[in-house]
């Protein structure tokens, strides 16, 4: 069987080729593709006694399954996605597993449990709550003795009924269309006649207001913005977000985790009077986030002293912020003069939240934020004399929710072993009281920091120590240094770190500690501004720049295409994602072995592949060789609404490299405009 799977996959795979145009004979969809996830199987027990029980295998990438009952019998193999199996089973109490395959063949796989009872379901409790995140959705769950599977009726008089279904013991997350009160109920079942039941009255309930706040806004230099209410940017002073126009509309400031917020309560219109007249003729949008429980639409009205008011509409999505960014020219083109705007009118209905409302225009620089990608590192990392250090997930998130934390390892040689962080510039001690988040294995393990100059060790002309003690083990606790006393005037650059100064390591987990949040300045919070990666035979790395004439930065990265696949590549994926809204095109700085090398850009969001939601590419060809020049992508039309957060990288895309100088190239300086 497993041969003629094998056999299967290569004829799906030789098709696909056969059916592929000469300029589409590309094989990216084999690329990157991961094994099968969220394996799970469906059950429907005939409710007669016969213990007849459908299995309907799931899971995201698959193509096919393997579905094993649990009991004496044959497994039943090769069941296609969509398809169920049937399975005739004795009472009792089973594992049931499903394997799943994926095009290439790989697998994964999930275990259940399943229960056949030709008893009625006793002890069924039911859990009914309104989602905290996502308004009027109902969060369900049954569980009971004897069941298998159980239906869950809305109460709605519109909807058919069981309006969803699922194994006993699992979630259905229901969403309603209207707030309100309801008579729901759940029926549990299992193989036999007979049901249970449970009935009661739940109230759904709306959320009204917003749970987060709109995305952070891009920097953008004060040349560039003309801010009326944000509190990104520097707003216009005096202005009146609530001047008596005889409105119905309701005004109250709101305030999000300390993030304010206009609110607008039964809109029907709503004036704004700019602190001051403003000429916002060099601008080039209007930008305002809206977030709404129940408006469908918004008119943004901009009043002109000379040319009256000018209006244009925009959709709003419900229970989630609209990113709203008009074209000037959308005024203009309606006669509006740009250099006396002095008021704004809002006309809707419902409530609405209002934020970051102001005036912009794309910078002529590059858009700081996300970028540049430089590649200079703040900090680097050594250890002497039998010490380890490396920066790696937080093990334990439990007290500490950062991503990355510095690894500290005192392994056998001296007993003075430890690690030194070396940072380009100079700790500022002007507060001379230093913290640490430490996670030690045990209590009573001795920690010494100590600040030293650049003068490498033993010359070293001026060096402060302080020893603080852990009193916890296995969970993360404040340390604190005080350096009361340390001169203010001499430029330390080393943090140097000791354990158990003294005693001699072994490089077990008794000598293994993890520090993050060294309150110094910099703070040294060991998060990476980026990721590197790569895929079929790309390679990426941070190197000493090999050619400083045309590029005077120490640090780029290297990119290598090595034997593999024609489309090998590789991968900058960033914490938070790339802006648009200012700018849409992309400069780097290329070294390239030779004119003519074509380099693909690609914006990915952060779904892995093959399930990608969007994605943007450009490719741009480099016109010299042995030498550094600036490419330029152009990314005009990219959506300014997905959160774009890898940025993928390749040479020479449907020629497979060699991993040779001639398919090595450099890159630095990734700006946007």
């Amino acid at each position: 069987m497993k041969k003629l799977k094998i056999i299967y996959k290569a004829l799906v795979i030789l098709l696909i080729i056969s059916a592929c145009t000469e300029e589409d004979r590309s094989l990216d969809f084999l690329d990157n593709v991961v094994p099968p996830s969220n394996v799970a199987a469906s059950y429907n027990l005939s409710q007669d006694n016969s213990g007849l029980v459908t299995i309907l295998p799931t899971a995201v990438g698959a193509t096919s399954f393997d579905v094993y009952f649990g009991d004496a019998s044959a497994e039943e193999k090769g069941v296609e996605a969509g398809k169920m199996a049937q399975h005739t089973y004795a009472e009792g109490t089973y594992t049931v597993k499903v394997v799943a395959y994926n095009t290439k063949g790989d697998t994964t796989e999930a275990t259940q449990e399943l229960v056949v009872s030709f008893k009625a379901p006793e002890n069924l409790e039911v859990t009914l709550e309104n989602d905290i995140a996502i308004s009027k959705q109902v969060n369900i769950t049954a569980k009971a003795d004897y069941a298998a599977t159980y239906d869950f009726y809305s109460g709605e008089a519109d909807v058919p009924q069981p309006a969803a279904s699922a194994n006993i013991g699992d979630a259905i997350n229901y969403q309603y269309s209207t707030a309100g009160t309801y008579t729901v109920k759940v029926i549990a079942k299992g193989g036999a006649i007979e049901t249970t039941e449970y009935t009661s009255e739940f109230e759904v309930t709306a959320i009204l207001a917003p749970l987060k706040s709109a995305s952070t806004q891009p920097a953008r230099d004060a040349v560039d913005v003309i801010s009326i209410f944000s509190d990104k940017y520097t707003d216009v002073a005096g202005t009146d977000f609530n001047p008596n126009w005889s409105q119905s509309t309701i005004y109250t400031p709101f305030e999000l985790n300390g993030d304010a917020m206009i609110q607008y309560s039964n809109l029907n219109y709503q004036g704004i009077q700019i602190g001051s007249m403003q000429d916002v003729s060099t601008m080039e949008f209007l930008h305002l986030d809206v977030w709404t429980a129940d408006a469908t639409e918004l008119d943004t009205y901009l009043i002109s002293v000379g040319s009256g008011e000018k209006m244009v509409k925009t959709a709003l999505t419900k229970d989630a912020w609209t990113t709203i960014n008009i074209p000037i020219s959308a005024f203009t083109d309606q006669g509006l003069t740009l250099n006396d705007i002095h008021q704004f009118k809002l006309e809707g209905s419902g409530t609405v939240f209002i934020d970051n409302l102001y005036f912009y225009k794309v910078s002529s620089t590059p858009v700081s934020g996300v970028t540049p990608l430089t590649f200079e590192v703040d900090y680097e990392l050594s250890s002497f004399d039998g010490g380890a250090a490396a920066v790696v997930a937080n093990p334990d998130t439990n007290g500490n929710s950062s991503s990355s934390v510095l690894e500290l390892v005192k392994n056998a040689g001296q007993p003075w072993a430890g690690s030194k962080v070396t940072i380009s510039s100079t700790f500022d001690v002007s507060n001379a009281v230093i913290t640490a988040k430490v996670w030690s294995p045990r209590a009573g393990l001795n920690l010494l920091l100590k600040f030293e100059d650049a003068t490498p060790w033993p010359n070293t002309v001026a060096s402060e120590e302080i020893t603080a003690t852990t009193t916890t083990a296995n969970a993360w606790e404040e340390l604190t240094f005080d350096f009361s006393g340390i001169s203010t005037t001499v430029d330390f650059s080393n943090l140097v770190l000791i354990m158990d100064n003294g005693t001699e390591g072994d490089g077990s987990a008794n000598y293994t500690i993890y520090l993050d949040d060294i309150s110094t300045s910099p703070v040294l919070d060991f998060e990476p501004e980026f990721i590197l990666s790569s895929f079929d035979g790309g390679a990426i790395s941070v190197i000493a720049n090999p050619d400083t004439n045309g590029n005077a930065s120490a640090m780029v990265a290297q990119v290598v295409k090595n034997a593999g696949q024609p489309w090998a590549g590789s991968k900058i994926t960033v914490p938070t994602p790339f802006s648009f809204t200012a700018g849409t095109s992309v400069k780097v700085k290329v070294w390239s072995p030779r004119a003519g090398l074509n380099l693909l850009l690609k914006f990915e969001d952060a779904t892995a592949w093959p399930n990608t939601v969007a994605s943007e590419e450009i490719t741009a060809t480099t016109t010299t060789a042995n030498a550094w020049e600036e490419l330029t992508f152009d990314f005009s039309g990219i959506s300014t609404s997905v959160d774009f957060t890898n940025l993928v990288l390749i040479m020479d895309n449907g020629t497979e490299g060699d991993g040779s100088a001639n398919y090595t190239i450099y890159l630095d300086d990734i700006s946007q405009f």
